[in-house]
């Protein structure tokens, strides 16, 4: 027989043994996605007998993730600035980083008094930050584009699960035609590839479960900002705001990039660990 109270603790021994620095935390999520309550409430009963059943699945997700697999994956759904978000190979799994580009969106479209912005977000993915910004700003217009089958499987089913009302196209954002066909848009935001190929070589093991296609750069990691300020020009309105999230290190290239295209008043945010995570610009008026 194995008790609550001993599972909970063998499972934080297997995962801490092979060296996942999480793993108290990751024990616990797996512990209460199984048992289907708090850890507080299941550790009430901890000299209970634990259901032959739940302890077959803690097993099988204890083991998931000894292997390496992401937890978010492992548990199915993971949370984003406080909203659901259904999680699987795939698909890029939110990082609380990205919440950083969505406050950046959010207080430009208040700052400039934006009740129903319309708003483009580019490589969604997810659609964590399209459904964020739907959710906060609830009288936007929002588009989410994805070019992967799996990512957009998911986009349409986090838009679905968390009743956001958001327009998801499955296209090539870096296909001049789908530029071509927007118009009027206040913000185009993105969080797009920028793993450059010496990190894409040196991934952690959990993070080559995710799509190469949602992290590979290029060789610089810097492809897809150049490419996105110069096709996506047209689209956006005078004054409209371009905002991207970047890797590490990478401000001074990404606004090297926006200020060759004409972009101006240019704004580096960080995020919760001090690092600059955000690059904005604003588009020029033409002359």
């Amino acid at each position: 027989m194995v008790t609550v109270g001993e599972l909970f603790t063998n499972v934080k021994a297997l995962l801490k043994s092979a060296g996942i620095d999480t793993y108290r935390f990751d024990a616990q999520c797996i512990m209460e996605d199984c048992f289907g309550a708090r850890l507080p409430v299941i550790l009430t009963n901890s000299s209970a007998k634990t259901p032959d059943d739940v302890l077959e699945n803690v097993r099988a997700m204890a083991d998931k993730r000894v292997s390496g697999k992401p937890l978010q994956y492992i548990l199915g759904q993971w949370e984003f600035y406080g909203y659901p978000f259904k999680m699987g190979e795939g698909v890029l799994i939110p990082r609380p980083d990205t919440e950083t580009l969505v406050e950046k969106v959010i207080d430009y479209c208040k700052e400039n008094n934006l009740e129903s912005p319309k708003i483009a977000d580019l490589c969604s993915g997810s659609g964590c930050i399209a459904v964020t910004l739907k959710k906060q700003l609830p009288k936007a217009q929002v588009f989410a584009l994805e070019l992967s089958d799996k990512a957009y499987a998911y986009l349409n089913k986090n838009a679905h699960l968390n009743n956001a009302d958001i327009h998801t196209l499955k296209v090539d954002i870096l296909s001049g035609g789908v530029a071509d066909s927007f118009e009027n848009l206040d913000v185009i935001v993105s969080n797009p590839p920028y793993l450059t190929q010496t990190e894409m070589d040196e991934l952690q093991t959990e993070v080559k479960y995710e799509p190469e296609m949602a992290l590979f750069g290029g060789n610089d990691g810097l492809d897809f900002y150049r490419q996105i300020p110069k096709l996506w020009k047209k689209a956006l309105k005078t004054g409209g705001l371009m905002a991207f999230e970047i890797g590490c290190g990478q401000e001074n290239d990404v606004a090297e990039l926006l200020e060759k295209e004409n972009y101006i008043n240019i704004e580096y945010t960080k995020d919760t660990a001090d690092i600059f995570r955000v690059v904005s610009a604003v588009k020029k008026e033409d002359l």
